[in-house]
């Protein structure tokens, strides 16, 4: 069994993306991994260069500055680092550039991948997700957040990157077949002081709207505020971090200034009854899914 983890990065260091805790988290699973490196003005090349493994193939990218309409560039993006895995690797592993996994799952991981390679029903492994807000301490847990996706595929290029890049589908649209594992992605792209989100929404809409667009909704003046996302309900966390992540948990600088008694009763009625309903049996009434899940 041969597998590539594959992924897309731009300007790492200016939007303080922790890239290379992502790649290094799943490398021990990977036989090769390839990084579609964009056009970047700041040292991403360097840090990913600094990784130093012989496993790591950087491909140079230019983003098209054009795709400004839901996210559609970050597809496109990942198709490219997708497309330049070697013919011969069996399995896909992506992660984005603010995403971890924990070290107690890869043996997990790996094994599903060698118990599913032999199975043409599974086009993919379905990973459950933990996203973090405001603090490495926190995660939200609501119907706000989607809690499981795609991060492993079959090298099979008919499978392609869907919308903005949260997920796959077949060419064609189709939901790709997948099963669910008992592994988690750590999600961190909301861990970052008032001033760092107010800098990620920026860049990150960029890519969603046009210019009136930004100009109404996140103008210069614009400074975040915890509340304003609205994450409904955040719980503490009493896990531990990924080893790869523990430099940036020590070197948190800010406080979560936020209440979140008072944040948990924003949530309307129905969405309290809905969120109950899940809490008591695990089922998501109307859940999104972006796959058919056929195996657990």
């Amino acid at each position: 069994m041969k597998v590539a983890g594959f992924t897309f990065i731009r300007n790492a260091v200016k939007n303080d993306y922790p890239i290379v805790e992502a790649i290094t988290s799943i490398l021990p699973v990977c036989d090769e991994f390839v990084v579609a490196l964009g056009n970047s003005d700041d040292e991403t090349e360097q840090l990913i260069k600094g990784i130093n493994s012989p496993k790591i193939r950087v491909v140079k990218t230019v983003w098209d500055e054009g795709l400004r309409e839901g996210g559609s560039v970050f597809a496109k993006e990942t198709d490219k680092a997708f497309d330049a895995i070697s013919p011969d690797a069996d399995w896909a592993f992506y992660i984005q550039g603010d995403e971890c996994v924990h070290e107690k799952y890869l043996p997990t991981i790996k094994k599903e991948m060698e118990d599913n390679l032999a199975d043409s029903n599974i086009d993919g492994l379905l990973f459950k997700y933990l996203h973090f807000y405001g603090s490495y301490d926190y995660y939200g847990h609501s119907r706000r957040w989607y809690r499981r996706e795609i991060r492993i595929v079959r090298n099979n290029k008919g499978i392609r990157s869907y919308r903005d890049a949260q997920g796959f589908r077949w060419a064609d649209n189709r939901k790709i077949n997948v099963k669910l594992i008992d592994a988690y992605i750590y999600h961190y792209g909301w861990v970052k002081p008032p001033a760092g989100l107010t800098n990620k929404l920026r860049n990150f809409n960029h890519f969603y709207h046009d210019d009136t667009w930004m100009q109404e909704n996140l103008p210069e003046t614009f400074a975040f505020d915890y509340s304003q996302k609205n994450p409904d309900r955040l719980v503490h966390f009493e896990g531990t971090h990924p080893a790869v992540m523990q430099k940036r948990v020590n070197a948190m600088n800010w406080t979560l200034d936020i209440d979140l008694d008072a944040l948990s009763n924003q949530m309307t009625f129905r969405r309290k009854v809905l969120q109950k309903i899940e809490d008591l049996t695990g089922w998501r009434v109307s859940e999104y899914r972006n796959y058919t899940l056929i195996k657990k």
